[in-house]
């Protein structure tokens, strides 16, 4: 128990005690940071035509549903009645657009989706090239980056998963805020991403009068090694129980994971989903670190 309580204040103070750099107020963000390397512009034909691409778009329907009322357990087990559900459910791998309207890249800030409380899709399935520019694109990290007027959700091989205290990343990241997704940190010539983008008119409350319309919409690739946005900092462990060697490597060196804040409280690992949270009670917020294929290696 000394030892999980040790580890557990050095992780805290891990976190709390770096300096604020006003650089690294991008806790929330899911890396790779930075200036990439190189970039595909999907709002161009020349960059849809490199990665082998095709926008196409639908717009959103509500409609009336059948569902149940909470039972005791709290969940829709009650008695039946009636509520609002939207069609086409199209970010599943396995959806069909090929009725769909083709758009062209160049217009996709054209302005969709009928204004007031509206919804609609984006969809596009992107092959990675072996180069994009001089970059040789084996073994680099790809992000996905948008920004959609007003929100957006983006869902990435049929998947659209969320962790606690979630802000961006696939899911609604603020207001014409940009959405960043990591497709993958080890990028091989000719994999496929299967990207659903679904729009939404905002805020809704006010039922605007403008339209849905996409602002940017870019692949980001990075060499192997950067955009981690993990700084190394000094590292001076006093060891005063022999048995920590077994937890922590004599080598062990503490990194930076995320900064910029004033105060800090946590943290705390999740178990089910193996991810770590921690608090920034100043801002009323939650934030995720979630481990890599490689960190957890």
């Amino acid at each position: 128990m000394k030892i999980r309580a040790l580890i557990l204040g050095l992780a805290t103070m891990f976190i709390c005690s770096v300096p604020n750099t006003s650089a690294q107020n991008w806790a929330a963000q899911a890396p790779p940071y930075g200036r990439p390397d190189a970039t595909v512009d999907l709002r161009t034909a020349e960059g849809v035509q490199l990665v082998t691409g095709e926008w196409r778009y639908s717009d959103v329907k509500i409609v009336e549903v059948d569902s149940r009322a909470p039972g005791p357990d709290l969940k829709p087990s009650g008695d039946p009645n009636k509520t609002y559900d939207y069609a086409p459910h199209a970010g599943d791998t396995g959806f069909d657009d090929s009725k769909w309207e083709v758009l062209d890249p160049t217009k996709l800030d054209a302005r969709r989706a009928g204004g007031k409380v509206c919804f609609n899709w984006y969809r596009i399935t992107v092959t990675v090239p072996e180069k994009v520019a001089a970059l040789s694109v084996a073994g680099s990290a790809i992000s996905f980056e948008i920004v959609i007027d007003d929100y957006a959700e983006i869902w990435v091989d049929g998947k659209l998963p969320t962790v606690l205290g979630q802000s961006g990343g696939q899911v609604v990241k603020g207001w014409n805020a940009p959405n960043k997704v990591v497709l993958t940190r080890n990028a091989q010539p000719g994999q496929k991403f299967q990207i659903a983008v679904f729009g939404f008119n905002g805020p809704i409350s006010k039922s605007p009068m403008n339209f849905i319309w996409v602002k940017s919409a870019t692949l980001d690739f990075y060499k192997p090694g950067r955009g981690t946005g993990i700084q190394e900092v000094e590292t001076k462990i006093l060891r005063k129980e022999p048995a920590l060697d077994a937890l922590v490597s004599p080598g062990a060196k503490i990194e930076k994971l995320a900064g910029g804040f004033t105060f800090t409280e946590g943290p705390v690992w999740v178990r089910d989903g193996s991810y770590l949270l921690f608090s920034d009670p100043n801002n009323n917020l939650i934030y995720p670190i979630v481990p890599t294929a490689a960190t957890r290696e």
